[in-house]
């Protein structure tokens, strides 16, 4: 069975961006779709799943009927996309809480240490059919 894959991110943030192109170039199956959290279908699915509406220093990522947050959803992107960037997912071995805390570390200063955009981030012409309305 072949479940659909999503990754909500921060729209807003370089980091996330950034995060999101690396995957567009590395999915070379085209697994992964991509919204952002503040997007009509990024917050139908945040409500969907019971997440908080208004929590964009994270991102979900959405496999079938179940969905993953924070670290987690980190290293099942990176397993996701095969090859060498699959063996990041032994770090899946430390505890949650605390690839959590780093994760929340980085996430917290994301905007001091890579910026922000003032608009969100928008699917090129290339892309487009990679990204949820």
């Amino acid at each position: 069975m072949n479940q659909e894959i999503v990754l909500l991110f921060d729209g807003y943030c370089n980091l996330c961006n950034g995060l999101v192109q690396f995957v567009l170039k590395k999915d070379n199956r085209k697994k992964f779709k991509f919204t952002s959290l503040q997007s009509l279908s990024g917050q139908a699915l945040l409500k969907n799943f019971d997440l908080p509406i208004e929590d964009f220093n994270t991102f979900v990522l959405i496999i079938g009927d179940k969905y993953f947050i924070k670290s987690t959803a980190g290293l099942l992107v990176a397993k996701g996309l095969g090859g060498l960037w699959k063996l990041f997912y032994v770090f899946i071995l430390i505890p949650r809480p605390i690839r959590d805390f780093t994760y929340n570390l980085i996430a917290r200063n994301r905007f001091k240490i890579f910026g922000q955009r003032s608009v969100c981030m928008a699917p090129t012409a290339e892309t487009a059919d990679r990204f949820l309305p």
